[in-house]
């Protein structure tokens, strides 16, 4: 049964990359898992089938790029970029999100259906809170971010409008789910250790984030570095002291 599934997918990457391919099959397999769930179906075809390596993307916004992307934005969609860039979560988590989600009261936001099945807690920052109040001020609301109609946002909208900001404010490569790794990215980067790192990010395992780790380790170099110029000036004068007290025999 192996054969005709792996030649399946050959065919596919034959016409896609590989990224397309993989989303195909994970969507494939979800598919297949419900039509069992249901009692459409008695197995799964897809699972077992092995996903191709996909390039691993890196990409996140430095601080002078999130003010450019911030300034852009419709400010009706200003809400939802803000929690992207704060709580690292992933477009169709925030989408999902309900009023019932948002405990101001904790300054906490469940996540009830997460890539992996799992339910997490996110803390809010101030930051996150005052923008969530604020649309809270709206009566008749179910979910926390809707159109300007009133209907539930669409990821596929959104990712349009995304690409669209990104142009006007010339922000080059970026897509909306790099505010992710954006906010990844910058809390490693300040210090924040991988563990925690993970947990925010709902990652199943700690591998799955040691994608951020050269970020610490960069970090780390860098700010070692920053003493090369604080003592940089002292220790070129004691070298001097010694070549000077050799050269005259003063003893040093």
């Amino acid at each position: 049964m192996s054969a005709p599934r792996e030649k399946y997918k050959a065919q596919r990457k034959a016409e896609a990359n590989t990224t397309s391919v993989n989303r195909e099959l994970a969507c494939l397999k979800t598919i297949f898992n419900k039509a069992i769930l249901w009692g459409m179906a008695t197995r799964n075809p897809v699972k077992g089938i092995k996903l191709f390596k996909e390039p691993q993307r890196d990409r996140y916004l430095m601080p002078d790029e999130i003010r450019l992307l911030l300034d852009a934005y419709p400010s009706h969609y200003r809400p939802l970029v803000v929690t992207a860039l704060h709580t690292g979560m992933r477009l169709g988590e925030i989408l999902n999100l309900t009023w019932e989600d948002v405990d101001f009261r904790t300054m906490q936001i469940l996540v009830r259906d997460s890539k992996n099945g799992e339910s997490r807690r996110i803390e809010m920052n101030s930051v996150v809170s005052q923008e969530l109040l604020r649309l809270k001020k709206e009566p008749s609301r179910t979910h926390v971010f809707i159109g300007l109609s009133g209907a539930r946002l669409q990821t596929n909208a959104i990712s349009r409008v995304h690409r669209m900001v990104c142009r006007k404010a010339r922000i080059a490569d970026c897509r909306f789910h790099d505010l992710r790794h954006t906010f990844a990215s910058h809390l490693v980067m300040n210090g924040v250790d991988l563990t925690t790192v993970s947990k925010l990010l709902g990652h199943k395992t700690l591998q799955m984030t040691l994608r951020y780790s050269h970020l610490s380790q960069a970090h780390k170099k860098k700010a070692v570095d920053t003493l090369t110029t604080l003592m940089d000036g002292h220790f070129l004068d004691t070298q001097a002291q010694k070549v000077v007290g050799a050269q005259f025999g003063d003893g040093r």
